[in-house]
């Protein structure tokens, strides 16, 4: 179980292979993702954010590019939900049971419906955060989808 965290021991238990990134966080940055990015040496568009919305009442969680931004209609239209919006961050971080900064998609200590953006079908591997400020986790898409049982669609805005 490589760094114990919750999103590895998941990981670990489907017997999902993957690659940890751990490196130096910086506790003044506020933008997580593109420290990662710029920490590992790979484009802002390969790692992708982990956002908690809420939809029609219903927390879901929402994985996007660090480069663009979650189109909240977009996410609403796929779950043929009314409205989106962005969920409360200590809400965020009761349900998932990570840090802001460190929510990883998968291992959340309650399961929610995910919808993953359909560009991360655009590469052999993916960044997502391991569960932890200062530690990222690269894995293939399709199992970064089977971890989470996630639905992908086009739910991100370029920038």
């Amino acid at each position: 179980m490589a760094y114990g965290t919750p999103a590895t021991v998941a990981l670990d238990s489907l017997d999902i292979a993957f690659t940890p990134h751990p490196y130096a966080h910086d506790p003044a940055a506020t933008e997580y993702g593109v420290e990662a990015a710029t920490a590992i040496g790979i484009g802002t568009e390969q790692v992708f954010k982990t956002l908690m919305t809420v939809v029609d009442e219903e927390l879901i969680v929402a994985v996007v590019p660090v480069s663009g931004t979650l189109d909240l209609k977009a996410l609403a239209a796929v779950l043929h939900a009314k409205k989106a919006a962005m969920a409360d961050p200590l809400v965020a971080q009761r349900r998932t049971g990570y840090v802001i900064g460190g929510i990883s998609p998968i291992g959340q200590k309650t399961a929610h419906r995910t919808v993953i953006d359909e560009t991360v079908d655009l590469f052999d591997t993916v960044y997502v955060s391991g569960g932890k400020r200062g530690f990222d986790i690269e894995l293939a898409p399709k199992d970064l989808v089977r971890a989470t049982e996630a639905t992908v669609a086009a739910i991100a805005r370029t920038h």
